[in-house]
């Protein structure tokens, strides 16, 4: 198995984008060793190496340990999304887990009657439709999950698996500093943070993002209108002054 370098000479900013590309390329369950390489700094460590192998839709198949600055490791690639995150972004957008529909699509939110892309460009959060490349290029949109793991209905994702998911979106706005960091589901909100909350403005922030917490998109959420929806995402935009 040939070893596959990834970020060598670069900031560690960039190792999402690679390792996104990775994922693109690679078969479900097919496993791949990659060196992670990027220049030393404080933001490289052994656990950001782990978190943006999560994030990037695969998992650890061996230890992770950093080595003279680097990561070897083997990883297999899951059927999931990865992360459309970088430096810049004025928001993060947070959904539960991706569904098998967006996982093979390679787009959040893809499935034919979620609202979430009529919302974001009725509230004029991005101007094209099903484009994450674009939403974070061109309006620092950037997109990721609590959990990983593909599954077809939320409430298969275990309350430990949200736990561990919310800990590693801490710690990924922490770093990346959105302006806002927005969870698409209450429910799961509520159960990493505040029991109580109500959709809108959270008083509890991320680092130093604001949080905005909204309901599911899905189309099976009957309690939200799509005019309610984007209303939520309206806010988000104003508060980030576009």
């Amino acid at each position: 198995m040939r070893t596959k370098t990834l970020g060598e000479v670069k900031s560690v900013l960039r190792l999402p984008a690679s390792l996104a590309l990775l994922h693109h390329v690679t078969a479900v369950g097919e496993q791949v060793k990659v060196r992670l390489a990027p220049n030393p700094s404080q933001a490289w460590t052994q656990e950001r190496a782990q978190d943006l192998i999560v994030g990037a839709g695969f998992e650890l198949a061996g230890s992770c340990s950093l080595n003279q600055g680097a990561a070897l490791v083997r990883i297999r690639r899951i059927q999931s999304l990865p992360d459309s995150v970088g430096p810049g972004m004025r928001v993060l957008i947070v959904g539960l887990n991706p569904s098998p529909y967006s996982a093979d699509s390679g787009i959040p939110y893809g499935r034919p009657g979620n609202r979430f892309w009529p919302a974001a460009l009725a509230a004029g959060l991005v101007s094209l439709d099903r484009d994450v490349d674009h939403a974070l290029v061109s309006h620092h949109v950037g997109f990721t999950d609590l959990v990983r793991r593909t599954t077809r209905r939320a409430d298969e994702v275990t309350t430990l698996e949200y736990q561990t998911g919310f800990g590693r979106i801490c710690r990924l706005a922490q770093w990346l500093k959105p302006k806002v960091t927005c969870f698409v589901g209450l429910s799961a909100w509520r159960l990493v943070a505040d029991k109580k909350a109500s959709p809108g403005w959270q008083e509890r922030p991320i680092g130093p993002s604001r949080v905005y917490v909204m309901p599911h998109t899905s189309g099976l959420n009957a309690h939200s209108r799509l005019e309610d929806l984007t209303e939520h995402l309206a806010s988000v935009k104003l508060f980030c002054g576009e």
